[in-house]
């Protein structure tokens, strides 16, 4: 009789309780009166935020660029059994309920009395989905006030919407951990494969994510994520949604995951950096949100080559193989900081940095772009936002604007010390960088052995506005100051540009500004935007012959030679850069169809050794890009000479 009263009276208070829990979900519509509850209404509308996905200029899947990576599937393309399993373990009433599981609430309810505590939730499907849908007005506080809010949501979707719209809205949006949301992106980035393509294990184990995904990581720990697949799996054979063989195999079934894929965000880092930006000054918020696809102009192979030459040329620097390098290396710096003596994820970086950019001068694509030596520990940009001195690698434009000027290659110079009055009333003396003077010179053999005071005379004498409109013709943006040190690069650029400007002298005349992407579409294929950088003309293409023949004295005769001695013997052309105090060396040349340039240096500008030169330290890299390229590739055609030019047709 005792046992009898008890059941009656425990039946009696979850009645109690249930009642007052559906009174209160009723209740809930006056709370929502003051527009805390989200309108279903938008459900017609809504579409799962997906990130633009980056491709390379030949199509190659490169990586996503979004707060959530997230690839949207329909409903049919999921597999029974992954639905099943969602459902096994979420909201095994799922096709019962209308929104609410009221003998879930009870049974929550219960267990939360016993423990004392919040120890069981009761949100069904449709409940989660308000809740991820609507984080600004739905939030995961664990308060009665925002679960029955939860609740009045869910209740009206399900009016609202079918259970294959729902579920096809939850699948798609749920969090997986990794950065992946929704199943596609869930499957791809554990799987490497479609979610269609999944086993009953695999499916278990996607399942096993949504309640905890840090915790369940498969990657970080894979026997507490088997541990809970297998429990997702009794779920389901408990459920006769698997027989009891098919649970026994899955479960026996070994944790095969995909290796991490290179295209998580560690491929060209600063490139897609660069694109992330681009993007979102011309798309705001559309980048992350409409699954834009993007043809960027990226060359995976000239990337892979652009960072393999620089890395091996600073680390050989480093280990003194050009004189002794009186800095810590940066594998000092990252020992120091694997014990935290070295301070990480600073604005600059401590040890010895370079960049490097390649471009096609026909279209301004950029096929490889690197910004620095490890994106992880510096996410500043030294190719696209560094400003550093160009050093001899500005003379060009001097020359070029000599040239348009009336004067030929064999125009002389005086190497002779010379004395400029400065503002102050001080005298500035600039001097050779061997402190020599070799009187009369053309300029041709100016050029090539980079010579600075004729190339400061010459400026003078050409007018140093005169030179700052050309190098604004060149696509220099940066503030150039009408001074006769400009001559020798003492203005900062930023070295996309800076390398960029030789196009003009490979494409012999015409400048076309650097761009990171081709095109970008919609998902359904309708194009929003087309790279087409609008073609301008500098210099004639006799003017740039000229200046073509006096760059290839460089590399063949003058500062550039170890260009030849690396056993780069294509027609080439281009120039080297030193700066004062030796903090920046640069090389950039260029063959008809590909322009690149080299900087190196530290961040705070700093001496990198004795006598550092261009020529010596940056060059070779250059060098080692450029064979590698044209090892895969047909070697570049030359020049035509001057008779040729003269006779030709300008391109259009």
């Amino acid at each position: 009789m005792r046992r009898f009263l008890l059941i009656l009276a425990l039946g009696f208070a979850g009645l109690g309780l249930l009642g007052a829990v559906v009174g209160g979900v009723y209740w809930t519509w006056f709370l929502c009166a003051d527009d805390a509850c989200p309108s279903v209404e938008q459900f017609d509308e809504f579409r799962p935020a997906q990130p633009a996905r980056l491709y390379t200029a030949d199509g190659r899947f490169l990586t996503e660029v979004g707060l959530e990576r997230r690839s949207v599937v329909p409903l049919t393309e999921i597999p029974a059994h992954v639905v099943q399993a969602f459902i096994a373990t979420e909201d095994k009433r799922f096709y019962q309920h209308g929104g609410i599981d009221y003998p879930r609430i009870v049974g929550a309810i219960w267990a939360n009395v016993k423990a004392r505590g919040f120890a069981e939730g009761f949100s069904t499907i449709t409940m989660q989905l308000a809740r991820n849908i609507f984080p600004e007005r739905l939030t995961r506080e664990k308060t009665i006030i925002r679960k029955l809010r939860e609740a009045k949501v869910a209740r009206a979707i399900e009016q609202r919407f079918p259970k294959k719209r729902i579920l096809e809205l939850y699948l798609n949006q749920i969090a997986f951990g990794s950065g992946a949301y929704g199943v596609e992106a869930a499957a791809q980035r554990y799987f490497g494969r479609s979610v269609k393509e999944l086993n009953v294990a695999e499916a278990a184990m996607l399942a096993a994510l949504p309640k905890a995904p840090s915790r369940y990581n498969p990657r970080r720990f894979p026997d507490r994520a088997i541990q809970r697949r297998n429990a997702v799996l009794e779920l389901m054979r408990r459920q006769d949604l698997l027989s009891d063989a098919d649970a026994s195999v899955a479960k026996a079934f070994p944790l095969r995951l995909a290796r991490a894929s290179r295209t998580s965000g560690d491929v060209a880092p600063y490139f897609v950096e660069w694109v992330r930006r681009e993007l979102t000054q011309r798309f705001g918020r559309r980048t992350y949100e409409q699954g834009l696809r993007v043809i960027t102009t990226l060359d995976l192979d000239l990337q892979g080559a652009a960072e393999r030459a620089l890395e091996r040329q600073l680390r050989s620097i480093e280990a003194g193989t050009f004189g002794t390098f009186p800095h810590p290396t940066y594998e000092q710096y990252l020992a120091r900081a694997a014990i935290g003596e070295a301070e990480t994820d600073r604005a600059d970086s401590p040890y010895l940095q370079g960049a490097f950019v390649a471009l096609d001068p026909r279209t301004g694509g950029v096929r490889a772009l690197v910004g620095g030596r490890d994106f992880d520990d510096s996410k500043f940009d030294r190719a696209t936002s560094a400003l550093r001195q160009p050093g001899s690698t500005f003379k060009p434009i001097v020359y070029a604007t000599a040239v348009q000027a009336g004067r030929g290659a064999d125009y002389m110079l005086d190497d002779a010390p010379i004395e400029v009055p400065q503002l102050d009333g001080s005298i500035w003396s600039p001097k050779n960088f061997d402190n020599t003077y070799e009187g009369p010179m053309s300029m041709r053999q100016a050029l090539a052995v980079s010579r600075n005071v004729p190339a400061v005379r010459l400026a003078m004498e050409l007018g140093e506005g005169s030179v700052v409109e050309m190098a604004k013709r060149f696509g220099i943006t940066t503030p150039v100051p009408p001074y006769p040190s400009i001559a020798l690069g003492s203005a900062d650029v930023y070295p996309l540009e800076m390398i960029a400007s030789y196009s003009v002298f490979a494409n012999l005349g015409w400048r076309v500004p650097p761009t990171p992407i081709l095109r970008v579409e919609t998902l359904d294929g309708r194009r929003l935007y087309e790279g087409d950088p609008e073609r301008v003309q500098v210099l004639s293409r006799e003017e740039a012959g000229v200046m073509v023949d006096l760059l290839k004295g460089v590399v063949n005769s003058g500062s550039g030679t170890a260009v030849r001695r690396g056993g780069f013997t294509s027609p080439t052309a281009g120039k080297t850069g030193t700066t004062n105090e030796y903090s920046d060396v640069w090389f950039i040349g260029f063959t008809t169809d590909l322009v690149a340039g080299v900087w190196m240096g530290f961040d705070q500008p700093k001496r990198i050794k004795d006598n550092a030169q261009g020529g010596t330290l940056a060059a070779p890299a250059w060098t080692a890009f450029m064979r590698e390229v044209y090892a895969r590739k047909p070697a570049p055609r030359d020049w035509p000479g001057p008779r040729a030019l003269a006779d030709s047709v300008p391109p259009t």
